[in-house]
């Protein structure tokens, strides 16, 4: 059965490897966009080729030329021109536990005796301008999508978004509002329709989180996929 058609057989997502617990979302440093690879404050290097690809929109939504510089320890995002929104994939490649219950970056036809394995994909969509138009989302299995704009709500205040898999509203996905700050507290649970309402935590950069996990077919490489997806917006307008 494809991915797609398992939106309703959405297994827990707590997530036990290692891999699949950190996140992905981008930020600006130093004058450039990175791409950034950790869990709550953690910020870790990775092999910068697992950044796949990299998508910048204008405030129209259409598409705006990017490049992924792939540094030693991380990636940078050049955007020809100041994107409105930038979207990123991360794939994380194929992980299986040991017996001895350490994780490592193979798939279980590699790893004698696995007692578990997945493949693990990493997802992230910033806004960075406001009133900016999304397109249509295809490139991210997993994201979460403001039903308003997430500039304009301000700290403190409640902001609607919408969790789809695979291009389908996903219900029961728990949400993190605050990824860095509390990357274990569940500010709410998607409804039926993936909608759910979470409070914007901070002045500078939210990063708001979902994580879901899909079984596959038996026999396979990996028993499942693990998802991850952000969504990063600052609080309030950046003043010098």
């Amino acid at each position: 059965m494809h991915p797609s058609l398992k939106v309703a057989a959405l297994v827990a997502m707590v997530i036990s490897a290692n891999a699949s617990a950190h996140g992905l979302w981008t930020e600006q440093r130093r004058g450039n966009i990175e791409a950034v690879y950790g869990h709550g404050a953690e910020d870790n290097a990775y092999k910068a080729e697992k950044i796949k690809r990299a998508w910048a929109f204008d405030a129209a939504g259409k598409t705006v030329p990017v490049t992924v510089e792939r540094l030693a320890d991380h990636a940078v995002l050049q955007p020809l021109t100041p994107p409105a929104a930038l979207a990123v994939l991360l794939d994380n490649g194929p992980w299986s536990q040991r017996p001895d219950k350490q994780w490592v970056n193979q798939d279980r036809t590699q790893v004698k005796d696995a007692i578990a394995s997945t493949h693990s994909f990493k997802y992230s969509l910033a806004i960075y301008q406001s009133g900016a138009r999304l397109p249509k989302l295809d490139m991210l299995r997993l994201a979460i999508v403001p039903l308003s704009d997430p500039l304009q709500v301000g700290p403190g205040k409640t902001l609607e978004v919408q969790v789809l898999l695979d291009g389908k509203p996903a219900a029961n996905i728990p949400l993190q509002g605050d990824y860095r700050g509390s990357p274990h507290q569940v500010s709410a649970t998607t409804d039926k329709q993936g909608k759910a309402h979470i409070t914007v935590r901070n002045e500078g950069l939210n990063i708001v989180a979902a994580q879901a996990t899909l079984p596959l077919a038996e026999g396979g490489p990996v028993a499942q996929q693990s998802l991850f997806s952000s969504l990063t917006f600052l609080g309030e307008p950046h003043h010098e």
